[in-house]
C-alpha cells in the first residue's frame, strides 16, 4: 500500500468515526457516503495512474469526476449525493487541520440539470495544441495526441490504448474499441491525421529503430523507452502544456473530449452523429453537451450584449 493510499484510508476512517459518534448518523446513511467517496477515489486513481492522498486533489479532477458520471448517465440526484458526500468529507478534513484548502469550496450543487465544467475554448484549445515543441521526438508525439484528441473526442483509456491496427489513416478515421467492448469507427480530420503520419515517420520510428515494434497490436503511442504511453503520464503532460500555454482553469484529457463535443454543437452537427463518435449507448446522455453549449452562448450574451 502506498503512502497516498494509507493517507486517504486513514482520512475516511476518521471521517466515517465522526459521522458515526459526532453526528449519530446511521450505519446505511454512513456507507452511502462512504461509497460515493470510493466511487470517487477509485476514478482519481484511474485518472492519475497512482493512488492519491486527499491533499492532491484539487477542484479540476471533482469537475471531471461529475463529468464522467454525467456521461455514465446517473441521474442529477445522484451526481447531487456525490457531491454532497464529497463537500462532507473535505470540509471535515479542513475543519479537522488535516487538509488546508477544500477542492470542492467552490463548487455548487446543480439547480436543474447535471453539473459539467467549464469547456476550453477554441483560443485555449489552439493554444494548448501549438505548446508542445514539435522539434524533439516527445514534443511530436504530444502533439500528435493532443491533435487526436480533439479531433474524435477519444476517452484518455482509449488513445493511450489505440493500437497501430485500429489506424486507418488513409480513409482518415480510427476504429476504437469503448466502453463494453463496443467497436465504433471515429472519423478524424486532415489536422490530426498528418500529426499522426508525422509522428509514426518522424518520432515513433526512430524510438523503434524503423520497422521494428510496428506490429498491429503494438500501441500507436508510445515512451522515450519504447513502452506504452500511460494515462499517468499523458495526464502529466497535458497539465504541464496548459500551464505553459497560460490556461488558469483546470484541464485534462477529459477537457478536450468535452471541447470536441461542445464546439461541434455549437458548429451545428446533430446529436445522433455526436452520440455515434462519442460512444454513448444512451442519447440522452450525449444531450448534456447541449447544456454546455447553451451555458457558453447565454454567457457570451451577457458579457457582449448592450442590453446583456
Amino acid at each position: 500500500m502506498s503512502d497516498a493510499s494509507a493517507v486517504f484510508d486513514a482520512a475516511v476512517d476518521l471521517y466515517a468515526t465522526w459521522l458515526r459518534v459526532e453526528r449519530g448518523l446511521s450505519n446505511n446513511t454512513v456507507k452511502a457516503y462512504l461509497s460515493d467517496i470510493a466511487m470517487f477515489r477509485q476514478f482519481v486513481d484511474e485518472e492519475k495512474g497512482t493512488a492519491q492522498a486527499p491533499e492532491d486533489i484539487d477542484e479540476g479532477v471533482i469537475l471531471d469526476w461529475l463529468a464522467a458520471r454525467s456521461e455514465a448517465g446517473l441521474s442529477p440526484r445522484s451526481q447531487s449525493r456525490g457531491l454532497i458526500a464529497l463537500r462532507g468529507f473535505f470540509s471535515f478534513l479542513v475543519a479537522e487541520g488535516e487538509l488546508k484548502n477544500d477542492p470542492c469550496r467552490r463548487i455548487e450543487l446543480p439547480k436543474l440539470g447535471r453539473p459539467l465544467p467549464e469547456s476550453l475554448t477554441l483560443d485555449e484549445v489552439e493554444r494548448l495544441l501549438a505548446a508542445p515543441d514539435e522539434s524533439t521526438l516527445r514534443g511530436l508525439r504530444d502533439r500528435a495526441m493532443l491533435e487526436l484528441l480533439y479531433a474524435t473526442g477519444l476517452r484518455v483509456s482509449e488513445l493511450v490504448h489505440l493500437t497501430l491496427g485500429e489506424l486507418h489513416l488513409e480513409a482518415g478515421f480510427l476504429r476504437v474499441m469503448g466502453k463494453g467492448s463496443k467497436e465504433r469507427l471515429v472519423p478524424m480530420g486532415d489536422y490530426a491525421r498528418d500529426y499522426v503520419e508525422r509522428y509514426l515517420l518522424e518520432g515513433r520510428g526512430i524510438l523503434t529503430e524503423g520497422d521494428r515494434g510496428r506490429r498491429a497490436d503494438e500501441p500507436v503511442f508510445i515512451t522515450r523507452l519504447g513502452g506504452a504511453m500511460t494515462r499517468q503520464h499523458f495526464f502529466q503532460q497535458i497539465v504541464q502544456y496548459a500551464r505553459q500555454a497560460g490556461i488558469t482553469k483546470p484541464v485534462s484529457p477529459h477537457k478536450l473530449r468535452h471541447a470536441f463535443a461542445t464546439h461541434l454543437l455549437e458548429r451545428g452537427v446533430d446529436l445522433r452523429s455526436l452520440q455515434m463518435m462519442l460512444g454513448h449507448s444512451n442519447i440522452a446522455t450525449t444531450e448534456i453537451y447541449t447544456h454546455l453549449s447553451r451555458a457558453r452562448l447565454l454567457k457570451m450574451v451577457k458579457e457582449f450584449h448592450p442590453r446583456g
